[in-house]
């Protein structure tokens, strides 16, 4: 776990009033956040978001910078309580520039002023009434995507917005061609939601604010990346700080590929994944899109008190023996792939086939039993493959790396860290 974990920051829509107040009533840090969001935006965002209404607090130029602040505010909490570093950040539209800052890319202070234009630009690229949005579900994605090919013309277009899920698309554009193409849905089986949103998002609509965003970037200056951070736009790592002008810009107007962001995650070795900022979206739709991969919210009492017990070294260890058999899988298969350099007979029956056979015997057991491994069988399996490489004289080198193969494959490190790897 030590190092597959990846925090997710979330976007327009997780806010409510009172976000981020216990973290602010916890920790110094969180309210030199909120105090560093208010001086450089010139008003009272804390206020707004403990005590504001709803109204006000939705109003797309002040949810920007207020969920970018309590996202913020949230990974703050997370470095000092749990500190793990993430193998990858990524957020969802809003969100990415959160991960941005969190990674050391834009400062925070910058980042709050550039989310509050983009909130307002994004607010007037096209007049209220003009766009919508809706949620569709029940049928596949092709169906989805040539249906908004179908009830676009010259005068009004509909685009797939977001992949959010296998079973979660949200489709953006002229508010005609909106409805056109969710009543084809509808009839063809879907489910279709139309969402209360101000303006048609991450839909060729909103070129004049992706326009107005680009330039706005051009004035601010960025560092390089501490972490990954995944694009929505390519669901591929950013390539380097020269890419954040453009990525951010088309992102305003190409679809966000959330489900593909999350799969590429998984496929990296992401094991855990913790969402930093207000309510439990991203973490609801990591159980649907990659439902192995364990899903924590930092605004969830019950997961952060989750979190803490796994990362404590009690729970490191269980978590650990889960993963025993399969080191001691791996300990067997390379016992026996290993190349022999040692002709003593002798030596050979007693430090590599006597030990050996100890272990599959005990695999078998362990197995019959339906249990997992203790601790101690774990340490057996690797001592028995360090007995193998000394006898079959393999070198020091290659049998490090063996190791560490295991180590990395299985995450078993964390929990034998007093097992001594040959130097």
């Amino acid at each position: 776990m030590m190092n597959k974990i990846a925090l997710l920051f979330p976007g327009q829509g997780s806010q409510y009033v009172g976000m981020a107040k216990k973290l602010y009533d916890l920790y110094e840090d969180v309210r030199e956040t909120f105090e560093e969001a208010n001086n450089a935006l010139g008003f009272d965002l804390k206020s707004l978001c403990f005590e504001g209404s709803m109204e006000d607090l939705t109003k797309t130029e002040n949810t920007q910078p207020a969920i970018l602040t309590a996202s913020v505010a949230a990974f703050r909490a997370y470095m000092r309580e749990i500190g793990i570093q993430p193998l990858f950040m990524a957020g969802h539209s809003l969100g990415e520039f959160t991960a941005l800052s969190c990674a050391g890319a834009i400062k925070f202070s910058d980042a709050v002023k550039i989310v509050r234009q983009r909130g307002k630009f994004m607010q007037e690229a096209v007049a209220v009434g003009v766009g919508g949005m809706a949620a569709v579900s029940g049928v596949s994605r092709d169906i989805i995507e040539e249906e908004c090919v179908r009830a676009s013309n010259g005068s009004n277009i509909v685009v797939v917005s977001n992949y959010n899920a296998p079973d979660q698309i949200v489709i953006s554009g002229h508010i005609a061609a909106v409805n056109e193409a969710g009543e084809k849905l509808a009839q063809k089986g879907a489910r279709v939601i139309p969402l209360k949103v101000s303006a048609p998002f991450h839909s060729p609509l909103m070129q004049p604010a992706a326009d107005r965003l680009r330039e706005e970037l051009m004035k601010y200056k960025f560092s390089g990346l501490n972490f990954p951070v995944i694009s929505n736009v390519t669901a591929m790592p950013y390539p380097d700080k020269e890419s954040i002008v453009e990525y951010l810009a088309k992102q305003i107007v190409q679809p966000v590929k959330w489900q593909a962001s999350m799969e590429y995650m998984q496929n990296q070795g992401v094991e855990w994944v913790v969402e930093a900022g207000p309510q439990t979206v991203l973490r609801n739709l990591m159980k649907k899109n990659a439902p192995a991969v364990k899903a924590f919210s930092y605004d969830s009492d019950q997961d952060v008190g989750a979190l803490k017990r796994l990362v404590s070294p009690e729970g490191q260890q269980a978590e650990g023996i889960k993963q025993g058999m399969s080191v001691i899988t791996k300990c067997i298969a390379t016992a026996i792939c290993t190349k022999n350099s040692n002709w003593d007979e002798q030596e050979y029956q007693t430090g590599v086939v006597q030990p050996y056979r100890k272990i599959k015997n005990m695999k078998d057991e362990i197995e019959k039993e339906g249990r997992q491994p203790q601790i101690e069988e774990i340490k057996a399996a690797l001592e028995m493959l360090k007995s193998v490489f000394i006898t079959k004289k393999t070198p020091k080198e290659e049998q490090r790396e063996r190791f560490n193969e295991i180590f990395e494959a299985t995450g078993i490190g964390q929990v034998l860290q007093d097992f001594e790897i040959p130097s």
